[in-house]
């Protein structure tokens, strides 16, 4: 997909602020063609799946569905159509979020109002990026993991007492009975069409929750997302290596059984 001119999504709840970024990136970046609007996160994942923007404007707090929550799920939109995903800039009013959250450089972000001249270093830097996409044959920048901690991060600020609404226990089925497992012992969970299998060093147990609900209650930052179906525990993660057919296989600690690593999520062991 090229660059030279870019599509855009906003998603604002403000029709206001909607056409002031919109005004204002006409006057910094006249190239960038605004591809379409959303009124909430629902709206902003819907289009992005449908239009395929370079990148998506998302303000932070929104009714139903935060900007954080729908980054999250942008980031999970399948890119094997030749749509490489898109860039993530979040709209703020709060700048501590842009100072602490945003440092790490994994999105960028556009304070509110939107003022001509920090706008204009914004756009500087989305161009770096998604020139610097460009040039990786087309390779969305986003890390997945990278992202994941970052929102993490974002959604504790949002709302501080998130974290200790962290899932912390598994109910699960072993054999006929329920058993209660420590989160923090699960290895992995994997997927299928009705279950997700959960493995621990010791046991092995079915839960009815999708892996979709499972990263919305898990901390991310304990758990990685490798694949549509599949999360495994980071301090459980022997190792990296790929198969005859290039596939990065994660292998796990305590258990035999490797994992296979989706495309989507190949950057999660770069240099590896």
């Amino acid at each position: 997909m090229t660059t030279i001119h870019p599509r855009a999504l906003i998603a604002d709840d403000e029709r206001l602020m909607r056409e002031q970024l919109r005004a204002r990136l006409a006057e910094v970046w006249p190239e960038l063609e605004i591809a379409g609007e959303a009124k909430n996160g629902i709206e902003a994942v819907e289009l992005t799946a449908s239009l395929h923007p370079d990148l998506v404007f998302l303000d932070i707090r929104m009714p139903g569905m935060t900007g954080v929550d729908a980054a999250r799920q942008i980031a999970q939109l399948p890119t094997d159509d030749g749509w490489p995903g898109c860039e993530i800039v979040f709209i703020t009013a709060y700048d501590q979020y842009a100072v602490e959250a945003f440092e790490q450089g994994v999105v960028d972000y556009v304070l509110k109002p939107a003022e001509r001249e920090r706008l204009a270093l914004t756009v500087e830097r989305i161009r770096r990026r998604l020139a610097q996409r460009a040039e990786s044959a087309g390779g969305a920048s986003l890390s997945p993991a990278s992202l994941e901690q970052l929102l993490g991060k974002l959604a504790q600020r949002i709302n501080p007492d998130a974290g200790a609404n962290r899932l912390k226990w598994i109910q699960a089925t072993v054999g006929q009975a329920i058993q209660m497992i420590p989160v923090e012992d699960v290895l992995f969970f994997i997927s299928d069409e009705k279950y997700t299998r959960v493995q621990t060093a010791h046991l092995e147990a079915l839960i009815r929750k999708p892996i979709k609900e499972l990263v919305e209650e898990l901390d991310m930052n304990l758990f990685w997302q490798i694949h549509r179906s599949t999360l495994v525990n980071t301090k459980a993660i022997a190792g990296v290596t790929r198969d005859l057919r290039g596939r990065q296989l994660v292998s796990v600690k305590g258990h035999p059984e490797k994992l296979e690593v989706s495309r989507s999520y190949a950057g999660l062991f770069k240099g590896m």
